[in-house]
């Protein structure tokens, strides 16, 4: 990254933040750290922290940042940075990622030789390098079956029960899939821009499966590249907020349903969604009671409080 104004930038990277300094300190530094051989800009959309970042911006002051002065939600937050990107390419990065090697470096000349209308992921990581889930497969009544019975839990390896999150390639050539997660998506930014960026009815999750699926009715393609890999510590930000994360993880997925899937398919696919919550209420909340632990209780409740919100 330098600063001068008229170089051409290769990628511009997103960055919507809310509440994590931290975070964002670590994840920023990271990236700088792991990103050479191209030139990048970042920015940093803060929707409104309650804590400050002034910290994290006098240490990075070759940032851009957007300071709203409300909370805006994550699609609209991160269409605010796109406005003002000036890369070819746009990187849509979670505040709580890591990189851990020149993620960029890898992907950038295999982008470059694609056609222009392509989406890419790449592998996400637990903290502790583990596995996390990467990709997903658009909705359908089997996999979402699967989904809320735990089926690819108890079979990650099976592709009859697990095609869903695509857990049982082992490959490290890429792949296609249907979705790749929001918190690490790489995309030309003319198509982008042609999408209007995120679809800014969903506040918090399943912007990206909305995003993948206007793009695939475009013949956009959606590449899951497992050859390079982040640390996604996944919930960070939303720890400290489970009924936040409960109430628009809901709310996301029916809005998505109702916007992009009709008839039987549609009706199937509510039907599972809310026998997956019914399931989950019972099993917390039994957990909970049986080893007298109030966490597990409480999110079992959280369950069942899904069940009677208004989706508007």
């Amino acid at each position: 990254m330098t600063d001068d104004i008229s170089r051409i930038i290769d990628i511009s990277i997103l960055i919507v933040n809310y509440n994590g300094m931290k975070l964002l300190d670590d994840c920023i530094t990271s990236i700088k750290a792991y990103s050479s051989g191209f030139d990048y800009e970042i920015i940093v959309i803060d929707n409104h922290s309650s804590e400050s970042i002034e910290v994290v911006k006098e240490k990075h002051a070759d940032v851009k940042f957007i300071m709203n002065e409300d909370n805006r939600g994550f699609a609209a937050a991160n269409n605010q940075g796109l406005a003002l990107a000036k890369g070819k390419y746009i990187l849509y990065l979670n505040n709580d990622t890591l990189f851990t090697e020149n993620t960029l470096l890898i992907l950038l000349p295999y982008i470059k030789g694609l056609p222009p209308g392509v989406v890419l992921g790449c592998t996400l990581l637990n903290a502790d390098k583990t596995l996390q889930v990467s990709t997903s497969d658009f909705d359908t009544v089997w996999n979402s079956l699967g989904e809320n019975l735990f089926l690819y839990k108890v079979f990650p390896r099976s592709k009859l029960f697990n095609k869903y999150h695509l857990t049982y390639y082992t490959g490290q050539e890429p792949v296609e899939t249907d979705i790749v997660k929001g918190a690490f998506l790489l995309c030309r930014k003319d198509l982008a821009d042609t999408l209007h960026g995120f679809d800014e009815s969903f506040y918090f999750y399943s912007e990206e499966a909305d995003f993948c699926f206007r793009a695939k009715k475009l013949g956009v393609r959606v590449l899951y590249c497992p050859e390079t890999s982040i640390i996604h510590f996944g919930g960070a930000t939303t720890d400290s907020m489970p009924w936040f994360s409960h109430e628009n993880i809901h709310r996301s997925r029916v809005r998505y349903y109702l916007k992009n899937t009709h008839g039987y398919l549609r009706v199937g696919l509510l039907i599972m969604h809310y026998l997956g919550i019914l399931i989950r209420g019972f099993l917390y909340t039994g957990i909970g009671c049986l080893i007298l632990n109030k966490k597990q209780f409480t999110r079992g409740l959280y369950y069942f409080k899904r069940l009677f919100l208004k989706i508007g």
